[in-house]
């Protein structure tokens, strides 16, 4: 939800920009909702995701934002909303009952009617005449259970990754360690989280037992984008990776992580041997020779 919405946002502040502008109205249309929709915590916890993005990165681009058809339950949820916006971007919003002859002067105040449709007091509709103008304007509503995918799915094209999921429970961490022993590999890591973040670092103790930090332990967002990464390793050492839930006193974290340690380079076939990088830089070889040796042992890589 939160990728597709900066997606959009950006679509259309591309599309503004094309006509000189750099600032968009955006109308929210409440009907349909009901009691049930704002209590759900998940959906409110996503609105409020949504707005400290939004102020974060996008406070400029709001021109004006009417919400429209608003039900009465509606005002016990925007109580908490505002709570999240500065006053800047409250004084650009509007709110309107299921009144269209008040909110639809509002919208053409902003709104030239060639560019809204007819529904909403414009002149654009369909070749069919639906006043909606759906073929252009996607109306919200119910996902389809077609449409659902899961968190950690992985493309048919794409690598193959086994993810583990654990559970982080309320004030604890889960530490994992990892132990390398020879110079060349690497700590990889992927991991998505279930609704909420958590806090997440990398520690690397040596031989002589001294513990230094590789990755800054700080809370991410792994609910809302995968959390990827990779570290060169000195060796031999032990690297600690730490899903920290400490700062959480009622909410458990659910995790699906895939954390790994590669094999050092020379035993993945990747770079030349000793033998090969001597023979290629003699001066005898021509560089149609360098060429044919590097296509031999390109040859004898088996890729998966």
């Amino acid at each position: 939800m939160i990728r597709m919405t900066i997606k959009v946002l950006e679509h259309n502040l591309a599309l503004a920009a094309k006509t000189g502008e750099n600032q968009v109205v955006v109308i929210f249309d409440m009907e349909g909702f009901n009691l049930r929709q704002y209590a759900w915590r998940p959906a409110a916890e996503v609105v409020i995701s949504l707005i400290q993005m939004y102020e974060a990165n996008y406070p400029e681009i709001l021109k004006a934002c009417y919400i429209i058809n608003a039900p009465r339950v509606f005002a016990i949820a925007f109580n908490v909303i505002k709570k999240f916006l500065n006053e800047y971007t409250l004084g650009k919003i509007q709110i309107f009952k299921s009144d269209p002859k008040k909110w639809k002067p509002a919208l053409l105040s902003n709104i030239t009617p060639e560019n809204l449709p007819k529904h909403y007091g414009g002149s654009l509709t369909d070749p069919d005449g639906n006043p909606r103008y759906a073929t252009v304007v996607k109306m919200g509503g119910k996902v389809p259970k077609s449409y659902y995918t899961k968190n950690m799915e992985t493309p048919e094209n794409g690598p193959k990754k086994e993810y583990i999921k654990a559970v982080v429970k309320k004030g604890h961490k889960l530490t994992l360690d990892y132990i390398v022993a020879e110079e060349g590999c690497f700590l990889r890591w992927d991991f998505r989280t279930e609704g909420h973040d958590i806090r997440f670092g990398v520690t690397m103790r040596d031989e002589n037992g001294l513990n230094s930090p590789v990755v800054r332990h700080r809370r991410v967002a792994a609910h809302q984008i995968d959390e990827s990464g990779v570290v060169a390793c000195q060796a031999p050492a032990t690297y600690t990776i730490t899903f920290d839930n400490t700062y959480s006193m009622m909410r458990s974290k659910t995790i699906h992580y895939c954390i790994f340690v590669t094999p050092p380079l020379e035993k993945l076939n990747i770079l030349p041997t000793d033998e090969e990088t001597q023979k290629m830089s003699t001066p005898d070889n021509t560089p149609e020779d360098i060429q044919s040796e590097k296509s031999s042992s390109a040859g004898e890589v088996e890729v998966h």
